[in-house]
């Protein structure tokens, strides 16, 4: 896996809009998710889709490969951030230039739709970041905590060769509506976070990093984009689900689909990112349906299964770096990233 060099305060990085045209419906929650970007110390840069209208991005999905294109092509552009996610970003993977995009790794983080785009970067052999985007995750800055401020600054400025994933003592299921105009977007109230779930497993486990919003993945299945059965050998699979709140019998479902593809004899452990509005007894429920398929239906049941992790729809989250090695310690109750993220 290429990884991307190493960020720098003062390095540009492109704004564009894979998926949804957010920002021209409510612009001043990408300007307060750009104005986090400059307090890191970066130079943030709109490309053409940062703030196109809605209904021009989504009947222009060739527009957006090219603004993805050119980004990577730009010798002066370090990174690239989705502005937010959306639902059908899979439609400008055809349009995306294989060549130009591996001859040039750097910094590309999203999370939610942009999962379609770190799959395909994955299988270019580039190393990316299912993480905040500008306007779910940035623009939230000045109301999170100082402790995942600092996480966030250093991962992307001054990352340690190996870090032991934080876990957050509060989280939150969404924001306050972004049709009030107010200073930056804020956060929801607050709820108390209740820490890992280990539901399965023993030991220690190692494993490269893949995964993404399980219902995105869904609208790769079958395609040109998705992945061998030998892909999933020794992976770490995460996985989340969106603000949509998908039942758990369609968790199931989709779940019973890796089962028939074999994932679950290959994977080396799996993840599962804390799910958006559910209920205590929901996610109870739901960690019920992931043993049932896992264990019960296909008889992994030494296969590790971590729950509740700080990754996906609600915040504070994770950058996870698919590509990268973590271990999983069942015994120690901790999920470690083992390598660095970025080149020199």
């Amino acid at each position: 896996m290429q990884k991307p060099p190493q960020l720098r305060q003062g390095d540009k990085l492109a704004i564009l809009s894979p998926s949804w045209g957010g920002p021209s419906l409510f612009p001043h929650v990408l300007d307060a998710g750009l104005q986090a970007l400059r307090v890191l110390g970066f130079t943030p840069v709109e490309f053409p889709t940062a703030r196109m209208d809605a209904q021009e991005l989504y009947n222009n999905p060739r527009i957006r490969a090219e603004d993805i294109n050119k980004a990577f092509g730009d010798p002066e552009i370090r990174g690239i951030i989705a502005s937010i996610g959306g639902t059908d970003s899979a439609r400008i993977l055809k349009y995306l230039d294989p060549e130009l995009i591996r001859a040039n790794p750097k910094f590309f983080m999203g999370f939610s739709d942009t999962t379609t785009l770190n799959t395909y970067l994955n299988q270019l052999g580039l190393v990316s970041f299912n993480g905040p985007s500008v306007m779910a995750g940035f623009a939230q800055w000045p109301h999170f905590s100082p402790e995942y401020r600092a996480y966030i600054r250093d991962f992307l400025l001054n990352p340690a060769a190996a870090m032991t994933l934080p876990v957050f003592p509060s989280y939150c299921n969404g924001y306050e509506s972004w049709g009030v105009v107010m200073e930056g977007s804020h956060l929801a109230e607050l709820v108390p976070n209740e820490g890992l779930r280990f539901i399965q497993g023993s030991g220690k486990v190692s494993g490269t990093l893949f995964g993404g919003c399980i219902e995105v993945l869904e609208m790769l299945k079958g395609t040109e984009f998705w992945l061998q059965p030998d892909f999933w050998n020794g992976k770490i699979l995460f996985l989340e689900t969106s603000e949509d709140k998908p039942s758990v019998d369609y968790v199931q479902f989709w779940l019973r689909n890796y089962g028939v593809m074999g994932v679950f004899d290959r994977v080396s452990g799996i993840l599962f990112g804390r799910p958006r509005d559910y209920s205590d007894e929901e996610k109870r429920k739901l960690e019920q349906r992931i043993l049932t398929v896992v264990r019960d239906e296909f008889g992994n049941s030494d296969l590790p299964i971590v729950c509740n992790v700080d990754f996906g729809h609600t915040d504070p989250q994770l950058i996870l770096p698919l590509g990268i090695d973590h271990e999983i310690d069942c015994q120690a109750g901790t999920i470690t990233q083992v390598e660095r993220a970025f080149g020199d």
